[in-house]
């Protein structure tokens, strides 16, 4: 009888198990075509100034970034209070698209004289 089988003495059958198997160790797994290597986060952050309105900036964080309204007037609170917010994070590209289109607003008609300058907004990357 190999050492793989055993005997019970008790009522004479055998069983045969398996060999022991070490578990191959994973290699980590190498950028390709069709696994990626995943690109890093960007933050879009929305500046503050003394001429747009909260009207102004909640609609862009509405229509840009889809937020809700209710988030939209706490993020534009966060701007007028700490000088920025954070308003949305993601790849490189969409945030360089997000930051366009909110620039790209036009002018800020709810003001008693109309802004024409963009809202101030950059990218900045976020640690990994």
């Amino acid at each position: 009888m190999s050492d793989s089988a055993r005997e019970n003495e008790s009522n004479g059958t055998s069983v045969v198990e398996p060999p022991k198997v070490k578990p191959k160790k994973r290699a980590k797994p190498v950028p390709s075509k069709n696994n990626p290597k995943p690109q890093p986060p960007y933050a879009v952050v929305v500046l503050n100034d003394d001429d747009h309105t909260y009207p102004y900036v909640i609609d862009a964080l509405c229509k840009v970034c889809h937020h809700p309204s209710e988030k939209a007037f706490k993020l534009a609170e966060q701007i007028d209070h700490t000088g920025r917010a954070i308003v949305w994070t993601g790849t490189f590209e969409v945030a360089e698209l997000k930051r366009d289109q909110i620039r790209g607003m036009g002018p800020d008609f709810y003001a008693a004289l109309p802004v024409m300058y963009p809202l101030g907004v950059v990218l900045e990357p976020l640690p990994q």
